[in-house]
């Protein structure tokens, strides 16, 4: 199969959160199972330098960009077996400090920015050799892929044009802007309507994607129910409801080449399912790292989150100053809300011998908290799919997560099945529930032979993207012969 996908970020090029993992993954299974696979990102600031092996396209890209006409230069790189990436190259709206937003303000500019980047893949789909048979977007960034193909085949003789997918990632970001941001889209005002791109007087790039993509979905069973409700479905529950025969629910995969315990740089100790001493070594070796007491007796509580309401930032601190009077420790990877920052901060400062924080995101690290921890927090307030949870399960360290979203469908409880357990759920948005959960790890923590089967049962899971690329396939072929 001919594929285009598109994202606003992809790792290791660019990151701000489990998208660009995902994307990334999803591209190279897909190559790896012998599909032509193309991917259009951004080339934002320091990738080229990052990575000098990027070749310019000997290609001429020119667009509307609502009065203007924008170019762009365009690079390539071959990362893997049966994927090229096309890069957008552009500075004026791309080589920036970040990827969406500086100093927690969005770039005022985000529209022409994203329209921009549609725009280039839609082209690129239309005139590149691959000519797919499938464009793949993700996320709001690229929202308007969709609706341009179809205005394309139907009014500009784009006979063979693609079929399209959409993954929703986060529902939450929608990708809103002022109705008169709609011109940069060189597009008729017939599309600016309720049953289209248009959401409360505004136009939406993500409203705009479910309506006019062929197939939708999002990055796990669960979410895919819960955002047809009013409760997760952020004003968009009636439009995803209506096109619920074309919605599935994909588990998002773990690139198991990165995440892994056996051959990875970042860990300074191997270990495996059958050779678990290593993960006490490194559980040392992290407490050394962050400046914690080396006590293999206090359970290590590991968080690498964005700090942010979603990720129930709230409820952990709350909870922590509840339970920091008993024999743990526990260790945060983060950032986000300066409000959330300087609470961390605060309990670093009055309990330096059990909290240790780090502001921002360091790839290494991240790899030692999942390996050097006993367990994971996350207890999200809404999750669609989460990664870190899967992570933490290939690393032995047991999740404790909320009853919502991906972490419903990948971590059982004992009380769900006492032989396949593999982490520990609770039900209530609270601080009580929360704290109680890390009460049930704490008795779980001095009972080791059943923490020892519950490690063994996550490290055993399967989440590899052969799996999740195989069910892509699926959706992609019934979207190939939808009659939209």
């Amino acid at each position: 199969m001919r594929l285009l996908l598109a994202s606003s970020e992809v790792h290791p090029y660019s990151k701000s959160g489990g998208l660009a993992d995902m994307v990334a993954a999803l591209a190279k299974a897909l190559g790896r199972a012998g599909h032509e696979v193309g991917l259009v990102t951004p080339l934002y600031r320091g990738i080229r330098e990052r990575f000098p092996q990027l070749q310019r396209l000997d290609y001429f890209l020119e667009v509307p960009l609502g009065e203007r006409r924008v170019q762009c230069e365009v690079w390539t790189l071959q990362p893997s077996e049966g994927l090229t990436v096309y890069f957008i190259d552009r500075p004026e709206f791309y080589h920036r400090g970040g990827l969406y937003n500086e100093g927690g303000a969005d770039y005022p500019d985000n529209a022409h920015r994203f329209i921009f980047l549609s725009k280039c893949v839609v082209h690129l789909a239309r005139y590149l050799p691959l000519k797919p048979e499938l464009v793949h977007v993700h996320d709001w960034q690229v929202g308007l892929v969709p609706l341009m193909i179809l205005h394309q085949r139907w009014h500009e003789g784009w006979k063979d044009a693609p079929r399209t997918c959409l993954t929703i990632h986060n529902l939450a970001y929608q990708g809103n802007f002022s109705r008169a941001e709609y011109s940069l889209a060189n597009l008729p005002l017939d599309y600016f309507n309720p049953d289209g791109a248009e959401f409360w007087g505004q136009l939406s790039c993500l409203k705009a994607a479910i309506s006019y993509a062929d197939l939708l979905t999002t990055v796990s069973p669960r979410y895919a129910r819960e955002i047809t409700t009013e409760e997760y479905g952020c004003g968009l529950d009636p439009a995803l409801r209506a096109r619920q025969e074309s919605l599935v629910g994909i588990l998002n995969g773990v690139d198991y080449d990165e995440w892994n315990t056996t051959d990875n740089p970042s860990l300074p100790f191997a270990y495996s399912v059958d050779r678990m001493a290593g993960k006490a070594a490194n559980k040392a070796a992290l407490q050394k790292e962050l400046g914690l007491p080396v006590n293999p007796n206090a359970p290590l509580f590991g968080s690498i989150t964005r700090l942010a309401d979603q990720k129930g930032v709230d409820i952990q601190i709350g909870a922590l100053e509840e339970m920091l009077a008993a024999n743990l420790q526990f260790a945060l990877l983060g950032s986000g809300s300066a409000e959330f920052e300087r609470a961390y901060a605060d309990l670093a400062r009055r309990y330096p011998n059990k909290v240790a924080i780090t502001l921002g995101y360091n790839q290494g690290l991240s790899h030692r908290i999942e390996a050097g921890s006993d367990f994971f927090l996350m207890p999200s307030r809404f999750e669609p799919c989460g990664l870190n949870q899967m992570y933490s399960q290939r690393y032995g360290t047991l999740p404790i997560v909320r009853v919502t979203g991906g972490l419903d469908d990948t971590v059982t409880d004992l009380t769900e099945d006492d032989s396949e357990a593999n982490g520990i759920k609770f039900h209530e948005y609270s601080v009580r529930a929360l704290a109680k959960a890390i009460r049930k790890a704490l008795v779980l923590y001095e009972t080791p032979a059943l923490r020892t089967k519950m490690q063994q049962n996550a490290m055993r899971l399967d989440f590899s993207w052969k799996r999740t690329g195989e069910s892509y396939l699926k959706a992609y072929r019934e979207g190939l012969n939808s009659k939209r």
